[in-house]
């Protein structure tokens, strides 16, 4: 869903769009708030103009719009956010939530690496959030570092998206065990075990059985350091069959994974697959491309082998 970009890597700040919206800043004292449907996006670093910390500016900004028409939000960084958690703002989001009648989609920690690394982001549990706001169709979050998630029913939501270079083994096990009737885009960037990204295949059953997303049509498992293992699973996972997109992209994809890919189920079905940022030869990219004639693949940014040494695309 996020491509990469040659200014800013992995690590978008959704500083123009967000969700379809054009971005906004919360308007001044006398100022008159933009005409039109906006994504709002609030911030707290010290460098800029108004309240040092989020939750004065969450409350700050509550106050000088009409909270029942806010229906995007993207939440960049907080005061010394690689060393403060996004706690506090998570419980102010929450205590406005009557009030937030009819946010939609909601970014938290859309920070760009120059104020910090995706893994320095100091993140907190986010499952009050999804609580909060039971009408919630679009969920991400950057930055694994502290995050916390325990398994949730919601019936709104259809996007999730987890941005991290180390993904927590319980956050999978959370999302795999929620019930997302809706759901129909599931991304996680699984990285690195230095990281924590810890998650095992194991881990991933429940999500590719499928059982609990009846409506999702695009997967994300990407990033990951056990790429091999993922696409092995994932070629006799019984999800693969309803999925319209599916993405593999971003981590240490080499020949024994693809071959595993393309020996399994059928995949002829997909419109899309991405497996950018990959580790596989020439030959195996010319098989994977002939086996999938009428699927869009992605085999860009093929990377070498150096010394047994790979690495996934994001981690620190």
């Amino acid at each position: 869903m996020i491509e990469y970009d040659q200014h800013f890597g992995y690590q978008l700040p959704y500083s123009e769009t967000y969700a379809g919206l054009p971005v906004a800043h919360p308007p001044s004292e006398g100022q008159t708030p933009p005409k039109g449907e906006v994504a709002w996006r609030l911030m707290a670093n010290g460098w800029s103009d108004g309240p040092d910390k989020i939750v004065e500016v969450i409350d700050a900004f509550v106050g000088s719009v009409d909270p029942a028409r806010v229906t995007a939000l993207v939440i960049g960084a907080w005061e010394d956010c690689y060393d403060t958690s996004s706690a506090a703002l998570v419980e102010r989001l929450v205590a406005h939530a009557p009030r937030l009648t009819a946010l939609r989609a909601l970014f938290l920690g859309a920070i760009a690496s120059q104020e910090a690394e995706i893994s320095w982001i100091q993140q907190s549990d986010v499952t009050p959030l999804l609580e909060a706001f039971p009408k919630l169709e679009r969920f991400e979050v950057r930055g694994g570092t502290g995050l916390a998630l325990s398994p949730v029913r919601h019936e709104a939501l259809r996007i999730l998206r987890f941005e991290t270079g180390g993904l927590p083994s319980a956050v999978v096990r959370a999302v795999a065990a929620s019930d997302l009737p809706a759901l129909e885009h599931l991304e996680l960037w699984l990285g690195v075990s230095e990281y924590g990204g810890d998650a095992t295949v194991a881990d991933l059953a429940a999500i590719l059985s499928g059982e609990r997303l009846p409506a999702l049509r695009h997967l994300g498992l990407q990033d990951s350091e056990i790429q091999d293992e993922i696409a092995a699973a994932v070629a006799s996972a019984p999800v693969v069959a309803r999925l319209g997109s599916l993405a593999l992209s971003m981590g240490a994809l080499t020949d024994t994974g693809a071959e595993a890919l393309i020996s399994g189920q059928p995949l002829t079905h997909l419109t899309a697959l991405d497996l950018h940022h990959h580790y596989l030869s020439d030959e195996m990219t010319e098989r994977v491309a002939e086996a999938l004639p009428g699927v869009r693949v992605d085999l860009s940014e093929q990377e070498e082998i150096d010394e047994d040494w790979i690495y996934v695309a994001v981690d620190e």
